[in-house]
Order: C-alpha cells, then sequence, then structure tokens
C-alpha cells in the first residue's frame, strides 16, 4: 500500500474495543477514516507521530451539564475542557438556565449556539415540563434529540422538575413509541427530604451527611418506580448515574421481563468513597453521592460482567465559590470531570490490570450505540468520523490548574492524583483541536449530531 495517500495520518498504538494494534496507523481523508493499518505506513499528506502513545476513539461523554450554571453561554467554556481532555463528542443535559430544553423551539435555539460557540460535537437530550408539555416529545425526537431526561427527584420546579408517576407514565408511552431512551435521574425526593430535615434539626451539616441523608434505599426505590413504569409503557428505560451495583442488578432483571432496561455508571462511583467526600467536603458533593469503598468494588464487579451500559462523568462545571460552603447542604452538587475522564479511566483500568481496550468499549462505542451516534461516533473504523484520542504513557500527576474552563470552574475532586497517562493530543473528523496543552480548535468548530434516522 506505499502508494495510497491520505490527507493525514497518525501513527501509535491503535486502541479499539477487542485488542491494540501496536505500531498502528489510521489514515483520513477529509473528516473521515479512509484506512487502519499497522506496521509499515503508506504516504500522507501529514504525519501526526505518536508512535508508543494510545490512540483511541475520541471518547463520547454521554451524560454532561454546559449550561446549568450559567446558561447557554457555558457551552463555550464547557467543550474547551472536552476538547483539551480527548472528548470529541458530547452529550449534554437540558436542564438548563433559564429554561430547560422542553420544546422544538428551544432546542433550535440552543442548536444555534451549539453551532456557533462548541469546540467538540455536540448531541443533546429533550426534557418536558413539570405537567402538560408530553405533546412536545415527538418534536424534539423529529428535532433529533439523542435521548430525552427526567426527573423523580425536584431541584427546580421549572428548570430540573419532579415528574410525578402520572405525568411520567404518560411521557413514558410517547417517548417509547419514539424507540428513544428516556434517562432518569433516580432519587426519592420524599425520603432525602425527611432525612435532611432530620440532619438539620439535629445541627449535621457536616460533609457525611450528604451520603447519609441520600442512602441507597433512595435510589433503589426510585429505581424500581422507573422501570415498573417502563414495563407498563414499553419505553426503553435507563438510569442516568447509578452509584450501586444494584441498579445494574435490576435493569438486568427488568430485561429478564422483556423491557429495555439500561443504567450507566459515572467515573466517580468507580473510584471515589465516603472517605473522599469528608476529605473533599463541597467539591466531593454530586448527587448520587460517594458511596463505601465496598460499593465501589462491585460496581467494577459488574462492570468486568458487562452489566453496566457505558462509562460517563455528569461533568457539572460549578464555579468554586458555589462548593466551599461549611454546611454540606448549602453548596452546589456537581463535579468537573471532562479533562481527567481519559487519564482516570486509563488510570483506574491498570490499577486493576484491565486493558485499555475498555477504554474504547465503555467511554466511546457502548456511549455512542445507546446515544444513536454510532458508527459516525465512538469507532475506530473506515468510514467513521475521523476523532482520536491521543494517550501518553507513563506517571503524571493531574493538575486542576490544567483545566482550560473558565477560571472560576478550574478545580477538581482529582486534583493531585497520580495518573497512569495525559491527554497528549484530541483529533476532531480530521483535525488536530488539542496537542501539548493547547486548544487549537475554536469555537464554531463544533457541530450539532443528531441521532441517527431522527
Amino acid at each position: 500500500m506505499p502508494d495510497i495517500r491520505f490527507d493525514r495520518l497518525i501513527l501509535g498504538d491503535i486502541v479499539t474495543p477487542e485488542r491494540v494494534l501496536e505500531g498502528g496507523w489510521i489514515g483520513t481523508t477529509g473528516e473521515t477514516i479512509a484506512g487502519i493499518g499497522q506496521g509499515s505506513a503508506p504516504k500522507g499528506a501529514e504525519t501526526l507521530d505518536y508512535s508508543g502513545h494510545l490512540v483511541l476513539p475520541g471518547l463520547v461523554d454521554g451524560h454532561m451539564h454546559t449550561s446549568s450554571a450559567m446558561g447557554w453561554g457555558g457551552i463555550v467554556h464547557a467543550t474547551r475542557s472536552a476538547a483539551a481532555g480527548g472528548v470529541t463528542t458530547v452529550v449534554d443535559m437540558p436542564y438548563d438556565i433559564p429554561h430547560p430544553v422542553t420544546d422544538a423551539a428551544i432546542l433550535a435555539e440552543k442548536l444555534a449556539v451549539v453551532e456557533a460557540d462548541s469546540h467538540v460535537d455536540v448531541a443533546l437530550y429533550g426534557t418536558i415540563l413539570k405537567s402538560g408539555g408530553t405533546g412536545a416529545i415527538a418534536g424534539l425526537a423529529q428535532a433529533g434529540v439523542s435521548a430525552f431526561k427526567l426527573s423523580t427527584y425536584e431541584y427546580d420546579a421549572v428548570r430540573f422538575p419532579r415528574i410525578s408517576p402520572q405525568e411520567m407514565t404518560l411521557a413514558f408511552g410517547l417517548i417509547g413509541e419514539t424507540g428513544i431512551p428516556v434517562a432518569l435521574h433516580n432519587e426519592n425526593q420524599e425520603l432525602v427530604e425527611s432525612l435532611t430535615e432530620e440532619a438539620k434539626a439535629a445541627g449535621r451539616t457536616d460533609p457525611i451527611q450528604h451520603a447519609r441523608t441520600r442512602p441507597p434505599l433512595a435510589e433503589n426505590l426510585a429505581n424500581t418506580e422507573i422501570f415498573e413504569i417502563g414495563l407498563a409503557t414499553g419505553a426503553h428505560v435507563h438510569i442516568a448515574h447509578s452509584s450501586l451495583a444494584r441498579g445494574f442488578d435490576l435493569a438486568a432483571a427488568y430485561r429478564g421481563f422483556g423491557m429495555k432496561a439500561s443504567a450507566e455508571a459515572c467515573i466517580q462511583y468507580l473510584c471515589m468513597t465516603e472517605d473522599d467526600l469528608v476529605r473533599l467536603a463541597g467539591r466531593g458533593k454530586c448527587n448520587p453521592p460517594f458511596r463505601t469503598a465496598e460499593e465501589v468494588e462491585r460496581m467494577w464487579d459488574r462492570l468486568t460482567k458487562g452489566l453496566v451500559e457505558y462509562v460517563s462523568t455528569d461533568h457539572a462545571p460549578w464555579p468554586l465559590r458555589h462548593k466551599q460552603d461549611a454546611n454540606i447542604f448549602r453548596t452546589g452538587a456537581g463535579l468537573t470531570g471532562l479533562q481527567s475522564f481519559a487519564p482516570l479511566m486509563l488510570t483506574l483500568l491498570a490499577r486493576r490490570g484491565l486493558p485499555p481496550t475498555l477504554i474504547a468499549q465503555y467511554c466511546a462505542e457502548r456511549t455512542a450505540r445507546f446515544h444513536g451516534l454510532y458508527p459516525r461516533k465512538g469507532a475506530i473504523r473506515v468510514g467513521s468520523d475521523a476523532d482520536f484520542c491521543i494517550i501518553e504513557r507513563g506517571r503524571f500527576v493531574f493538575d486542576e490548574a490544567s483545566i482550560v474552563d473558565r477560571p472560576e470552574c478550574r478545580w477538581s475532586p482529582y486534583h493531585g492524583m497520580e495518573m497512569a497517562g495525559r491527554v497528549a493530543a484530541s483529533v476532531l473528523r480530521g483535525t488536530l483541536i488539542y496537542s501539548a496543552g493547547t486548544v487549537h480548535a475554536r469555537p464554531g468548530t463544533g457541530r450539532f449530531v443528531r441521532r441517527a434516522g431522527s
């Protein structure tokens, strides 16, 4: 093949879900992958030599928030951080300030901002109003949302409402007709509120109370409710963030009943524990909370058994000032995670003697399949978009100062952690968008990616 000429040639150890092609090469033409091989490389108009580095498919983060803290202005910042983290496609949640994405008109407004401001490609969730908004479901599906997101817990009656069982049943039925999955924030409102009031009355506002007032029972009660409604309506119901192995067990059990049921693991639930919540205080607050070290082991057991749908970050870049109150109940819930995603997953796998192929599987391909983006996204195969995350292996300490989000969001619960690698470069649709600590992508480099068939 020495006479074949590609626009760009990328050299390195090519990582797919099945294997690692050491000393491999990828040839790109335009925005897509045109050839893959191992050994002697063909010619390219330009060569990116990352020999000895891991060349993964660009990561697909199936669960993150750009606009919960500052509205759509957050899109430009969060996607810049994604570019620096090898995350070439993000799937953004709909709970935006000042209004969530509840109909096709709002979606169109958000799409205009995505196309103007994003550094990486973006797929989008849709949601519904607290009541009376199910008529907009079909329009959102036709406009290309990759999934819907509802909640059993209310953070804000307008922006992030609790959907009642009655309204959820109606919505699930209509969403089921579209063939698009519906993800759920899974915490029981009454139990959490009752336990929180008890803790406050007792003067207990220290960090561990965040976990004690959101116990596993609160999660499992919500899980059972949403799966039962899914079973009754025919919808594909998905736990948006299971912090418990039991969530994956329940999904498997309901699949046994004949329904489409699934659950994802956010990466923090594969490594962080209650001890980290105490250590980090507000910087470690997320919902659901960190669990015990024993639960982390059970989570890994379910992942290695193939019960986890995919791994995400639930990136929610609150300004640091919202994370510093001594009263844990007054701090914002959410973690930064886009730039640490790839090196942290590599590190966690290495600690357990597991191969990097699981990054390609759980952080790219499976995510893209779930959201209807595969094989365009999440794959290293001829015809797919030429999206890559390139990792330099070695011993590196993750420094939150390297985060390229706006200054007030340059913090990380993983600050100071020794990693088994770092992101050396990111490629989006054949173009180098990040290398050697510099983001080359500009606002507007990214595009909206529709769910296939919508």
